[in-house]
């Protein structure tokens, strides 16, 4: 007999963050416990990663969708993928936590060289959105960590303005120096899109990410088939949950690259069915977090581990929040990886 329960918690920025959302000062999210009752003094842990604003799920039943679940657990467990598939978040948390408690009960739901500390991941470094100068500073102090991949933010400032910080950064670094992604989270008007992607292109970019808003197929096609530059999708998944629509929606965009967020594309079996999907059609992908706690994190970099991954991911460090939960994770240069000497309790 299973018991599941879960513990509403609020995150707290240690300085108020920009995101495609709009500025963050707190992020609610929720930890769940699954237990055997043949084992009380153990629990599977798991994060239910709601993003307000962002999350398909972030629907006003959503604590009552995940009370239902939690308190019918036994009769869920074999179909609550399937059965709760429209909330991705809800499914994130829940696959960690049995996985978590298949594998002992101890932050190891994907269990590797990388939990054995033997392996690490490589993560781009991510620059928040600021004053020029202090963006720039920003990519000076990643390149001195070791990082040799830095995703930016555009589209939240004037045009120009960024296209001279992007120069700049380029008249100090070359693309041998540091591969530089940026990210307009869907900020560019469909009619000026491949103009400015023109622009960008002449700056030695790895990609784009979501350069026009989510849902214009047809528009989203005629980048991707013009581009100068490689067009990774990211909120454009958000929200397909059968697999009719996500062999649709790639069949129609034939986009460069897709960048995946567990807690918001499916969970980990909704994520893998992108990346089989992504791999028939010889499109690229990468790992990306989404300001999760350290719980979810954690089983995210588990979990891209074992994809084998060789290109830089998107995973956060758990740094952001001044009262993150305990985390086995620590960043050394660019490379993510598990402490195994690291004691980590919940209460």
């Amino acid at each position: 007999m299973l018991h599941c329960s879960f513990t509403p918690y609020v995150l707290d920025f240690k300085t108020p963050s920009w995101t495609s959302r709009g500025v963050l000062t707190h992020k609610e999210t929720y930890i769940v416990r699954i237990m055997d009752a043949d084992s009380p003094d153990k629990a599977g842990l798991g994060e239910c990663a709601l993003f307000r604003g962002l999350s398909a799920d972030d629907v006003p039943e959503y604590e009552k969708v995940l009370a239902d679940l939690c308190w019918n657990i036994n009769e869920y467990k074999d179909c609550y993928q399937e059965k709760f598939k429209k909330y991705p978040s809800i499914v994130f948390g829940l696959e960690t936590a049995f996985a978590d408690l298949a594998n002992g009960c101890r932050m190891r739901p994907f269990p590797s060289d990388f939990t054995q500390g033997k392996g690490d991941i490589k993560i781009n470094g991510l620059i928040w959105v600021g004053p020029k100068e202090q963006m720039i500073a920003q990519v000076r102090s990643k390149i001195e960590a070791g990082f040799s991949c830095i995703k930016l933010k555009v589209g939240a400032h004037d045009f120009d303005q960024e296209l001279e910080m992007l120069r700049a950064i380029r008249s100090e670094f070359s693309r041998s120096d540091i591969e530089l992604r940026v990210d307009a989270n869907g900020a560019f008007r469909v009619e000026d899109a491949l103009k400015k992607m023109e622009e960008l292109s002449k700056l030695d970019l790895h990609s784009i990410e979501q350069p026009i808003k989510a849902g214009n197929w047809q528009a989203m096609a005629d980048l991707c088939k013009n581009t100068p530059l490689p067009i990774a999708l990211d909120e454009e998944l958000i929200g397909l949950f059968e697999k009719e629509q996500k062999v649709k929606m790639l069949d129609e965009v034939k986009p460069q690259y897709i960048v995946l967020k567990p807690s918001l594309h499916g969970a980990f079996s909704g994520t893998d069915d992108w990346i089989s999907l992504a791999s028939e059609r010889n499109i690229g992908w990468w790992i990306t977090s989404a300001l999760e706690s350290n719980i979810g994190l954690n089983a995210i970099a588990q979990w891209t581990y074992k994809k084998g991954v060789t290109m830089p991911q998107g995973l956060g460090t758990g740094q952001l929040y001044l009262n993150n939960l305990p985390s086995f994770l620590c960043l050394s240069g660019d490379k993510l990886s598990y402490d195994v000497n690291r004691k980590i309790t919940f209460e």
